[in-house]
């Protein structure tokens, strides 16, 4: 067990699953900027459910890509999430800390920004980190 702070940040685990659960973090919001939703779906467990502002929970492969799907019409141009605390349990681990990025909308030209706060669970399923609980609201 390895417990260390880096910039305010705190990690609880085993420094190999912690940079998993980094690495897993960063490519997702690498495929939500690449407007890659199927890639982005891969990330989350068989049973992962998605818990979006203002939403019903929602669950499954087809409806979480669905809910992340976004018009033809709006890129995403930014995505960074900044995990302030990531704690691994075992089979289990727990993420939270905030988000925020921006989109474009090229039918109107405009961008618009977004910040947000999360909490995410993540499960290990063969020797990967996905995520089984993603909570989010914004802050703007």
């Amino acid at each position: 067990m390895l417990t260390f702070s880096v910039y305010g940040q705190e990690y609880s685990g085993r420094g190999k699953d912690i940079t998993s659960i980094l690495k897993n973090t960063a490519a997702f919001s690498q495929a939500y900027i690449d407007n890659d939703f199927s890639k982005l779906t891969s990330f989350y467990s068989e049973d992962g459910k998605i818990f979006p502002d203002k939403s019903d929970i929602i669950q499954g492969y087809e409806a979480i890509e669905k809910k992340w799907t976004l018009p033809k019409h709006i890129k995403v141009i930014s995505h960074k999430v900044t995990p302030k605390e990531i704690n691994v349990m075992g089979g289990y681990a727990y993420d939270y800390g905030y988000y925020e990025g921006a989109t474009k909308n090229t039918k109107e030209d405009t961008t618009s920004r977004f910040k947000g706060k999360y909490v995410i669970v993540w499960k290990k399923e063969n020797n990967d980190w996905k995520i089984y609980l993603d909570i989010w609201n914004s802050i703007e």
